[in-house]
């Protein structure tokens, strides 16, 4: 099997370990790959939610300079708008709630922003229907 199509996107972050429970707390993403780069020493993971062949490659760096930043930023369905309170109250608590949850209306639903260790932008949603668009779009 060949991988086609869009597989990741790749994130520096100064400490892999943190970034690594920041996502497996608030996306459930989970370390599918982990090395130091036998070229450069440097520590790289792949973390995946195991819904779909796509990972977030996080490459642990001295300096950061975040790129995703609102607007751009990554995004996170979430199975239930409860849910996503209970993560955006915890996101509260620990300081990394950005934008508070809205909810926008179809087709974006309910959303919030969070911020990663190094300043990166994590949007959580419940009600986006962007599978249903892709899937309506495909046949």
């Amino acid at each position: 099997m060949i991988d086609i199509g869009l597989t990741h996107i790749a994130l520096p972050v100064s400490n892999l370990e943190r970034s690594v429970k920041f996502y497996s707390t608030y996306a459930q993403m989970q370390v599918i790959h982990q090395r130091i780069d036998v070229e450069t020493g440097v520590a790289v993971a792949w973390i995946s939610d195991n819904t779909r062949p796509f990972v977030i490659v996080l490459i642990q760096k001295d300096s950061v300079h975040p790129v995703l930043s609102p607007l751009a930023h990554l995004g996170v369905g979430c199975k239930s708008r409860e849910y996503m309170d209970s993560l955006c109250d915890k996101a509260r608590q620990e300081d990394l709630l950005i934008q508070e949850p809205k909810d926008s209306g179809y087709p974006i639903g309910y959303w919030a922003f969070l911020q990663d260790p190094d300043g990166h932008t994590l949007e959580l949603s419940y009600g986006q229907e962007i599978g249903l668009v892709v899937e309506n779009n495909s046949l």
